[in-house]
């Protein structure tokens, strides 16, 4: 009776780890399906008025960076079209050389995108920026 009453707490025990726990952040699955639908200009907008309060930005650098942010979306929009399209003919891993072109573009649109904000923002602001992209990197990794 002992062994019994023994393997029933282990069982309702574990079955009560195995439930999933209701996580209130958002997992990847389901940000990307709401982004998904989500237009650069839509994109843009969130994220120029995210940086309007975190930087106190004025209404002209709020439109440099809304205008900024929208031909950003515009080119990952059409590079996941093309990613899309290729993906449905055949799924292979691109090559070596693949890579190191698609991380030497991916870092030159950063060193461009850090140039422009630089140019935007003053220096205050600027210092602030830099402070959120270690915090921004800190989110993807947990996500």
């Amino acid at each position: 009776m002992k062994k019994l009453a023994v393997i029933a707490l282990a069982l309702v025990t574990l079955s009560g780890f195995a439930q999933k726990k209701g996580e209130k952040k958002m997992d990847r699955e389901n940000r990307s399906e709401l982004m998904k639908d989500m237009t650069p200009n839509d994109i843009a907008d969130l994220k120029s008025k995210t940086l309007t309060l975190k930087l106190d930005l004025s209404d002209a650098q709020q439109k440099e960076v809304h205008k900024l942010i929208v031909e950003q979306a515009e080119k990952r929009a059409a590079i996941r079209e093309e990613r899309k399209a290729s993906k449905d003919e055949e799924r292979k891993r691109p090559s070596k050389e693949e890579r190191i072109k698609m991380q030497n573009e991916r870092l030159d649109e950063q060193i461009e995108m850090k140039r422009q904000m630089k140019s935007i923002l003053n220096e205050e602001q600027y210092a602030e920026f830099e402070k959120m992209k270690p915090q921004r990197q800190e989110k993807k990794r947990k996500a």
